[in-house]
C-alpha cells in the first residue's frame, strides 16, 4: 500500500484543511464537499487525513467494527456479549464512481434466503467505512440513487438492505468527504445541504507558493519513506491537537449570544430549513474546542458561516457559490455585544471587531501551516467577481442598444456586436424524447433503468441484482418433486432466479444549433434566443441532462459548449456568445453532426435533439444553400429529432427556415412564436412524428 502524503506538507488550502480537521475533532459536523479545479491537492488533502485520525476499539471477529463498550444491537454478526476487543486504524474507505448498489450496501443472497430462510449478507464499503471516513471522488458523477443510498445512510447513521421483504440493517457512521469538479456537473441542492461543510479550493497564483508546491511533490515522489519521516513530527503535533480538542468538544459552551448570531446569520441569508443552524452550531462548538477554548466566540461563529452557508445559500444552478462577508459582518455586529458585556471567557473576541475574522488571534481557526494563507485574497476576489455579477444589467450597455464593435466582422457581413444578456430564466415543460431509451440516468424520457416500475422480468445476465419473486416462483414450482420437496420451504436453484426488468426516466442531449450572425445580432431577438437556452440549462440540470451549443458566424461554426451537465460553465459561455458577420450555415449544420457523432460514441445510451435557430440564411463560400441542404441531409438520414426556430423578419419572406426543417425531417416556426416561453415550449412538445407541435398558451 502506498505512503500517503502528509497532511502537515499541504501548502496552502487553509479552509481545506481545516474543514477536514474540524470534521475529524466533530464528526457529526456533517463531512466536507470540495469543490475547485483539478490538480488542486483536494485528494491529497482528503487521503492524508487518514492518518491522523485516532484508532477506533472494535469488537474482534465483526465485520461492521462494533464499538466493544456499546456494540450494535442489531449486527448482523451479533451479539457481542463478552466478546473481546481491539484497536486499529480508522480506515479511509473510497467509494468508485462506477460502483453497484450492491457494492456500496451490500449483497444479500437471494438464493438462500429463499431457500433456507438465512439471511447471508455480504457487507459493502458503507460497513467498511463505519467509524471511519467514507471518501467519493467526483461525487457529482456518481448515479443519483447511489448518491441518495449515501446520504440518507449518513444522516441516519445506518444502513438498510432489503431484497423482497428480506432486510437487513447494520450501523453507518462514517466521516463523508467528496470532492469534485464543478466544470463537469453539480449536485442537486438537497444532496449538497446534506454535507455540512463545503469548500472551495483554487490553484494559488503566488510564484513562491507553487514554487513550494513543486518542491514537496518532487522530493515525495523521489523518496515517499523519508519525506513522510521529516514531517512525522508535525503530523504527530496536529494528531495530538485532535485527541485534546475531542475530550474538550464535551465541555465547549454554545452560550445564548453565539446562538442568536447563529441564527441571525441564517435567517439574513436566507437559507432553507434549519439544517444550516445545526451544523453552524456543531462547527462553532468544534472550532473553540480546536482552538483550545471553553467558550464559542464571534470569530467562530464567523468561521462557521463561512464553511456551512456558502452552498446553501444558492437559490439556482446559476448563482455563484460564495457568501457577502460584509452582510455578514453587519449581522453578527448587529446581534453581538453591544452595551452588555460579555459574561463568558475572552471577551476582547467579541469586542474588537477586528480581533478574529479571519480565524486568527484566540481563534487558532487556521491548521499549523508554514506556508502563506491565501485564503482571505481568494475570499476577496470572489466577492469582487460576485459584486460585478450583480450588478445592473443596464450598466453602460442599454444606453447604446444598437453600438457595434469598433472593428468590422472579417470577410465582410455586419459588423461584429457586442454579446448580450440573456432574459431572466424560467419553468418549462418537460422534453420528452419518443420511443424506449437504453437507460442514461436522468428524469425526463421513458427508458430501461435498474431503477423504476417492474415491467416484466428476465434471467440475470451476471449478478442478480433486482429479484422478479412471482416470475422465481413460477420458475421454480414445476421442478420441486423432482427436487425432492420434502418440506415447507422451496427449492430455489440458480436457474430459477428471474431479473426484474424495470422502466424508469433517462437523461436526454439537447444541442443548440444558434445563428450568430449579423442577420441576427437583433439586441431583443437574441436576448430571447439565450433566455430560452438559458431556461433550458436550469431543466436539463434539474432532470439530469446533457446540454450543447454550436455556433456560426463569419466563416466558420464553433462548440461554444461541449456537450456537458455543468450548468455554471453553459451560463458563461452563453452569456459571452458574440454576434456579427455571414452565415455559413451548412458550416454550423456539420459541426453539430460531428459532435452528435463523436457523443454517441462516448454516450450511446443518451438520445439527441437538435434545436436550429436561425433564418435560414446561408451566404459565404460556393453553393451555400446547396451545401447547407446536403449537411442537413445527414441529421435526417440518421434521424436525428430537430426543431427549426425561423428568425427571418420583414414584410417579404423567403421561407428558408422551413426549407431547411423539411431537408431535417423536423418542424419549423416563424419568428413571431420567438418568445423566451414560446421556444422552450416548441423544444419540451417535440413528439415522436416531429411534425406535430402544441404550442404554450
Amino acid at each position: 500500500m502506498p505512503t500517503p502524503y502528509p497532511f502537515t506538507a499541504v501548502v496552502g488550502q487553509d479552509d481545506l484543511r481545516l474543514a477536514l480537521l474540524l470534521n475529524a475533532v466533530s464528526p457529526a459536523v456533517g463531512g466536507v464537499l470540495v469543490r475547485g479545479e483539478k490538480g488542486t491537492a483536494k485528494s491529497t488533502a482528503v487521503r492524508a487525513l487518514s492518518a491522523l485520525v485516532p484508532g477506533v476499539d472494535v469488537v474482534s471477529g465483526c465485520r461492521f467494527s462494533c464499538d466493544p463498550v456499546a456494540p450494535d444491537p442489531q449486527c448482523p454478526d451479533g451479539p457481542h456479549a463478552d466478546t473481546p476487543g481491539a484497536q486499529r486504524a480508522a480506515r479511509m474507505v473510497e467509494l468508485p464512481v462506477g460502483a453497484s448498489e450492491d457494492r456500496l450496501v451490500g449483497a444479500l443472497d437471494i438464493e438462500r434466503a429463499l431457500s433456507e430462510g438465512v439471511k447471508a449478507f455480504e457487507p459493502g464499503l458503507l460497513a467498511d467505512a463505519h467509524r471511519g471516513i467514507l471518501y467519493v471522488d467526483e461525487v457529482n458523477l456518481l448515479h443519483d440513487h447511489l448518491v441518495d443510498l449515501l446520504l440518507d445512510a449518513a444522516a441516519m447513521g445506518a444502513s438498510y438492505v432489503e431484497r423482497e421483504g428480506v432486510s437487513v440493517r447494520h450501523a453507518a457512521r462514517f466521516l463523508l468527504v467528496g470532492t469534485m469538479n464543478p466544470e463537469e456537473g453539480e449536485l442537486r441542492p438537497q444532496l449538497l445541504d446534506r454535507f455540512g461543510l463545503t469548500v472551495e479550493v483554487a490553484a494559488s497564483r503566488e510564484p513562491e507558493q507553487r514554487v513550494k508546491v513543486v518542491k514537496r511533490r518532487l522530493a515525495y515522489d523521489d523518496d515517499p519513506e523519508s519525506f513522510v519521516g521529516e514531517w512525522a513530527d508535525e503530523e504527530a503535533d496536529v494528531r495530538a491537537r485532535i485527541v485534546a480538542a475531542r475530550e474538550l468538544l464535551p465541555q465547549v459552551r454554545l452560550g445564548d449570544r453565539a446562538l442568536t448570531q447563529i441564527a441571525a446569520t441564517c435567517a439574513a441569508f436566507e437559507v432553507d430549513g434549519m439544517r444550516a443552524d445545526i451544523v453552524m452550531a456543531r462547527t462553532a462548538t468544534a472550532l473553540a474546542a480546536w482552538a483550545g477554548r471553553t467558550d464559542v466566540l464571534a470569530e467562530d461563529v464567523r468561521q462557521a458561516a463561512l464553511l456551512a452557508l456558502p452552498h446553501r445559500r444558492r437559490r439556482n444552478p446559476f448563482d455563484a457559490p460564495g457568501l457577502d462577508e460584509d452582510k455578514l459582518d453587519e449581522t453578527l455586529d448587529e446581534f453581538g455585544p453591544q452595551e452588555e458585556p460579555e459574561e463568558s471567557e475572552g471577551p476582547e473576541g467579541d469586542d474588537d471587531p477586528d480581533g478574529g475574522p479571519d480565524g486568527g488571534g484566540s481563534g487558532g481557526g487556521v491548521p499549523p501551516q508554514d506556508g502563506p494563507h491565501d485564503g482571505p485574497q481568494e475570499t476577496k476576489d470572489s466577492r469582487d467577481s460576485q459584486d460585478t455579477q450583480d450588478a445592473p444589467a443596464g450598466d453602460g450597455r442599454e444606453d447604446s442598444p444598437e453600438e457595434p464593435a469598433a472593428a468590422p466582422a472579417s470577410g465582410g457581413g455586419a459588423p461584429e456586436q457586442k454579446p448580450v444578456a440573456a432574459g431572466e430564466p424560467f419553468r418549462t415543460k418537460m422534453l420528452s424524447v419518443p420511443g424506449l431509451g437504453e437507460g442514461a440516468a436522468g428524469r425526463r424520457s421513458r427508458a430501461r433503468t435498474e431503477h423504476g416500475r417492474t415491467t416484466g422480468a428476465t434471467r440475470p445476465r451476471g449478478a442478480l441484482t433486482k429479484l422478479h419473486l412471482a416470475a422465481t416462483v413460477q420458475a421454480a414450482a414445476p421442478h420441486q418433486r423432482a427436487r425432492g420437496r420434502s418440506g415447507r420451504g422451496l427449492v430455489v436453484r440458480r436457474d430459477d432466479l428471474r431479473q426484474a426488468t424495470r422502466e424508469g426516466r433517462e437523461g436526454n442531449l439537447v444541442l443548440f444549433v444558434v445563428d450568430a450572425s449579423g442577420s441576427m445580432a437583433a439586441r431583443q431577438r437574441m436576448t430571447a434566443v439565450k433566455g430560452a437556452v438559458l431556461s433550458l440549462l436550469l431543466d436539463a440540470y434539474q432532470r439530469r441532462d446533457k446540454v450543447g451549443l454550436v455556433t456560426f458566424r463569419k466563416s466558420a461554426a464553433e462548440v461554444a459548449l461541449p456537450p456537458t451537465s455543468s450548468v455554471d460553465t453553459a451560463a458563461a459561455r452563453l452569456e459571452s456568445l458574440p454576434t456579427g458577420g455571414r452565415t455559413p450555415l451548412a458550416a454550423g449544420l456539420l459541426k453539430a453532426h460531428e459532435v452528435l457523432r463523436v457523443e454517441r460514441l462516448r454516450d450511446p445510451a443518451r438520445r439527441p435533439l437538435m434545436v436550429v435557430v436561425t433564418d435560414g440564411r446561408a451566404t459565404g463560400g460556393p453553393e451555400p444553400v446547396k451545401l447547407a441542404g446536403r449537411a442537413a441531409g445527414l441529421h435526417a438520414a440518421e434521424g436525428t429529432a430537430s426543431v427549426v426556430v425561423d428568425c427571418e423578419t420583414g414584410m417579404v419572406r423567403l421561407g428558408l427556415a422551413g426549407e431547411l426543417a423539411g431537408r431535417l425531417g423536423g418542424t419549423a416556426v416563424t419568428l413571431d412564436e420567438l418568445r423566451a416561453d414560446s421556444i422552450a415550449g416548441l423544444v419540451k412538445d417535440v413528439t415522436g412524428t416531429q411534425n406535430t407541435i402544441r404550442r404554450a398558451a
